[in-house]
């Protein structure tokens, strides 16, 4: 059994800065991609950025700059420092990852989500 879980969201006002991590637990073979994804009420689930296992970065144009996406390999970790947060940001967090439990066997897993609210 596989398990993503998420931590580091919260409450941070305008301009702060919040940290989100999401490990992956469980029967690992090997993790393709990793990233996050947000959703606000009442909107559709965005993607906020991706990496690739060599360490290939993707963001959405509404967070470069301000994001960054890293993993670690070794603890099949992903995290997204967030920094110059503004209340647009806020949302639950949502991580995802592909995930090989064989090497020929892959599926696509999502964490249970953290909520992320910026207000003053």
């Amino acid at each position: 059994q596989v398990q993503l879980v998420e931590s580091g969201g919260g409450l941070v006002q305008p301009g702060g800065s919040l940290r989100l991590a999401c490990a992956a637990s469980g029967n690992i073979f090997s993790i393709s991609s990793m990233g996050w994804y947000r959703q606000a009420p009442g909107k559709e689930r965005d993607l906020v950025a991706t990496i690739t296992s060599t360490g290939i970065t993707n963001y959405a144009d509404f967070v470069k700059g301000r994001f960054t996406i890293s993993r670690d390999n070794a603890k099949n970790t992903v995290y997204l420092q967030m920094n110059s947060l503004k209340p647009e940001d806020t949302a639950v967090y949502y991580c995802n990852a592909g995930l090989f439990i064989t090497p020929l066997r892959s599926y696509v897993y999502w964490g249970q989500g953290t909520q992320v609210t910026v207000s003053s």
